[in-house]
């Protein structure tokens, strides 16, 4: 059986310039419709988090910050411009775009937020949670 507090989750960009490991658990995926994500995605995004200590850049010939907002910044890959973080620069966790994360992840999607966002060339026809904003933190293993 694996010891989710000692696993080791491996990703990066799509050209192998960013790589990073994850110790520990991840959260499932939360999908986020918001406009920011529709724009860096073409649709929405698939998002994972660990906590920011957890994580450690094994490899970086690329990574870039992008300043959002006065509180969030995206880590993305100058070399072949892969997405691969979110950072809420006041919290502990850092958000993983799921699409980054080395296969297999087994995680799950856990629900929707900032669905009042969401283009109109698609459905949500799961049964999962959605919030029409944030889910401040009302998401299972969400680290506010």
């Amino acid at each position: 059986m694996i010891d989710e507090e000692t696993k080791i989750t491996t990703g990066g960009c799509f050209c192998g310039a960013v790589q990073y490991e994850v110790e520990g658990p991840l959260r499932g995926i939360v999908n986020c419709h918001c406009t920011q994500c529709a724009k860096l995605n073409g649709n929405f995004g698939a998002h994972s988090k660990a906590l920011k200590s957890k994580i450690t850049i094994v490899k970086d010939e690329g990574l870039s910050w992008y300043k959002i907002s006065d509180i969030a910044r995206r880590g993305f890959c100058r070399k072949c411009g892969s997405g691969l973080f979110w950072d809420h620069i006041e919290q502990n966790a850092l958000g993983i775009i799921a699409g980054s994360l080395d296969r297999p992840v087994d995680l799950k999607t856990l629900g929707h937020i900032f669905v009042k966002d969401k283009a109109d060339f698609y459905e949500i026809t799961d049964d999962l949670q959605q919030f029409k904003g944030s889910s401040n933190g009302e998401l299972e293993g969400d680290y506010l």
